[in-house]
This record gives C-alpha cells, sequence and structure tokens, in this order.
C-alpha cells in the first residue's frame, strides 16, 4: 500500500533539500495533512506544499521532530531490501576502517537509518532504537543485521531516555544467542573486559578510539589524572604509554572495580589507582592537598542536554575545567572533552579558554578530535558531529 502523503508548509524545504533529514511538526502542513490521522512510526511519502516530491520517511504526530526522511530515491521506499542495503554499505565502511570487528556499525542518519544505533563487539550487536518509525520495523531490522553480518548474540540496549521522547518503553532484551555480560574487547593493544548489558550506552565509548590513539604523540609524563573515567580506557592508555602514576576517577563504584580488574589484565595495576566521588568534588580535594598532574583528562558525560541547559552547562564546562587546570604542572598536557551537541567547538574552547583566564593559566591548543570514522558525520546535519576533544598545552600566564 502507498504511504500517505506528509505535506510542508509553504518555504519549509530547503533545509531538507540540502540535506538534513529531520522535520519539525511546526513545518508541517496540518490543513492539508492533520498530523492526528497518522500512527507513531508510520511511513510518509514528504511533500512540499507545491507537491514537489521530497522524500520516503516516517512520521510521528507526538513528537517534536515528528518526521525523518530514510530514502530520497523515489523508488526505494521503506522495506526490508532498504534495510539490508544500508546495513551492508555501513559495513563496508567499518571493514575498510578497521582490522579487528569493534566498532560502531551503524550511526544513524549517518548512515542512512535514523533512529538505529548499532555497536559491534565481534559477534554480538548491541541494538539501540531510539524512533516511533524504527521501533514499527523492528523485525525487519534485526534480520537485516542477522543476514548482514551473521552474529551470534543480539541485545536491544533500549534503556535510553531519549525513547521517552518518542512514546516508547525502557528495556533491556535479549533477542539472539545467550550473550554473557561480559567480553573482551582489545582497544590499541589494551584489553578491556566490558559489559555490553549492563554498562554506560552499550558498554564502551567507541567515539573517542581514535582520540586515545593521539595521546602518544604528546607524552602524558609521570603523574597522569584521568576524570570521568568510567572503565578506564582513558587511564590505562596513559599507563601504557608510560605514566608511572594513573589516579582514574569516577562516581561510580562497579566502573572503578572494572578499571582495577582492566590494569592487571594489562599487568599495569601497579601503576593504576582509582577515587570514587563527584568530580567536581574530587578535583576540589586534589586541589586543596596540593596535588598536581602533568597530563590531565576530562571526559564528562553531556552537561548539555537541551538547548535551554546551554547557559548553566557551558559554566559547568568552564567550572571542570578550571580544576582541572588548576592541577597541571607547568607545561601540562590537557585532554578535554564535550559530548554535548548543543555546544559547538568554538563554544567548547571559549569556556576552556575562559577557565584559564580565570585559573591565572595560558593556553595553546594542539590539537582538536572529534569522533571516530565510525561515527561518521552528515555534513547536512550538524547534531551528528557532537564530540570535541580539545588537546591543548597548559602554561603559566603570559
Amino acid at each position: 500500500m502507498k504511504p500517505q502523503p506528509l505535506i510542508l508548509r509553504k518555504d519549509q524545504e530547503r533545509r531538507l533539500l540540502a540535506g538534513h533529514c529531520w522535520i519539525y511538526s511546526n513545518e508541517i502542513d496540518t490543513q492539508a495533512t492533520p498530523l492526528k490521522g497518522f500512527a507513531p512510526g508510520q511511513p510518509v511519502e514528504i511533500l512540499s506544499d507545491h507537491e514537489r516530491w521530497i522524500g520516503h520517511g516516517y512520521v510521528n504526530p507526538h513528537s517534536l521532530i515528528c518526521a525523518r526522511i530514510v530514502s530520497r530515491d523515489r523508488s526505494h521506499p521503506l522495506s526490508p531490501a532498504l534495510w539490508v542495503q544500508r546495513i551492508h554499505d555501513a559495513l563496508t565502511l567499518r571493514e575498510r576502517l578497521y582490522k579487528r570487528p569493534f566498532y560502531r556499525l551503524v550511526f544513524g542518519e549517518s548512515d542512512g537509518l535514523p533512529g538505529l544505533i548499532v555497536d559491534r563487539y565481534d559477534d554480538l550487536l548491541c541494538v539501540q532504537i531510539t524512533t516511533a518509525g524504527m521501533e514499527r520495523v523492528r523485525g525487519e531490522i534485526l534480520a537485516a543485521l542477522e543476514q548482514v553480518i551473521r552474529p551470534k548474540a543480539i541485545v536491544l540496549r533500549n534503556d535510553t531516555s531519549v525513547r521517552e521522547l518518542e512514546g516508547l518503553e525502557q528495556g533491556v532484551e535479549v533477542v539472539l544467542g545467550q550473550p554473557a555480560d561480559s567480553l573482551t574487547l582489545i582497544e590499541h593493544e589494551l584489553e578491556f573486559e566490558v559489559s555490553p548489558l549492563t554498562g554506560q550506552k552499550t558498554g564502551w565509548f567507541f567515539d573517542q578510539a581514535e582520540n586515545r590513539s593521539r595521546l602518544a604523540r604528546y607524552g602524558v609524563g609521570n603523574r597522569v589524572l584521568d576524570v570521568c573515567s568510567y572503565i578506564g580506557a582513558w587511564g590505562l592508555r596513559a599507563a601504557a604509554l608510560g605514566a608511572d602514576e594513573v589516579l582514574c576517577v569516577d562516581s561510580a563504584q562497579p566502573a572503578l572495580e572494572r578499571i582495577i580488574a582492566n590494569a592487571a589484565r594489562n599487568r599495569l595495576d601497579q601503576r593504576v589507582q582509582t577515587k570514587r566521588g563527584d568530580a567536581f568534588e574530587v578535583l576540589r580535594d586534589l586541589r586543596a592537598q596540593g596535588k598536581t598532574f602533568d597530563t590531565v583528562m576530562l571526559d564528562p558525560p553531556a552537561f548539555i542536554k537541551r538547548r535551554k541547559d546551554e547557559k548553566e552547562g557551558a559554566q559547568a564546562y568552564q567550572r571542570l575545567n578550571r580544576l582541572g587546570i588548576e592541577l597541571l604542572e607547568p607545561g601540562g598536557l590537557l585532554v578535554t572533552s564535550s559530548c554535548s551537541f548543543h555546544m559547538n567547538r568554538d563554544a567548547f574552547l571559549r569556556a576552556v579558554q575562559q577557565a584559564a583566564r580565570r585559573a591565572g593559566r595560558s593556553l595553546q591548543l594542539l590539537e582538536t578530535g572529534q569522533q571516530g570514522p565510525d561515527h561518521p558525520v552528515h555534513p547536512a546535519i550538524p547534531e551528528t558531529a557532537y564530540l570535541k576533544t580539545l588537546f591543548l598545552r597548559v602554561l603559566p600566564d603570559f
């Protein structure tokens, strides 16, 4: 059956024709196509006000982003064949990039599959569905993944709060195989035990892998501080590069226990220590104790999750970075990240610069990193360029 049309208001197609795929509810001509006439996840044909065909997509009348374009080829509507082709295309890129099958296999809009995230841990796939449109074709998506990848296990990690915005339930479900909540991942020749069923996100942060590899060129010195360390990816990398003392800070005790285990696995346990606590409080305590470090790495969760939180979030980034900068030896390395897509690179750098000024220090920006190529950026969708990692040298005030 032919999908129903979804008609835009006058002059609302320009951004879509430029390549963006999100359609907001206030861009719809609700006189011509009332949103209440659509079911969540229903496939639609998107048309301009003068009936110019724009693309195949799906709609959710209850969401601010009420529709997403999936295909711009009129002869290729939403179908099992389309899912297979898109997943095959995504796999082709990752196999060009990585020797080992540990990576983000599907990155939503950037891979032409809005509302779908898939992380690959060799024979295990962790799948996250974030929109009603993808939820509606869940069975087709899972079948396509089985056909293309041939995994032994698939876990649905639908325990993200983003699903609430689409009116979807949260939960974790094993849909193929009997995976254990523990597996070994290899990054830069280091082994990490991760938890794909219960860990943060899907158990690992693949997006920072390329940035972690850049530590080697700068040298980390003897004393390193890793803040918001999760299970130790940054900290263990620093220890492997020769740091004698690495302190990993996180608020979650299970994460710290996993750091100790991962350090022992890589014979780095004599160099790695952990401390549990709120990042801001721990940094203040270290400052009060007169502690200093050669490298400080700050990789916090997103402080800006909604545009209205920009001011408060920018202040939080500034406070965290000031505390980190104050703990650095002159000439020390600051590696600081923001995964808030509402804060662009220039705004983040400005917040860090303001932090340095308040700390009475000067900065030299050495390099700017983003998410790795398994998280490709869609040139027309700035929201896909969410990760900023700055490598800075911190000096006494000029």
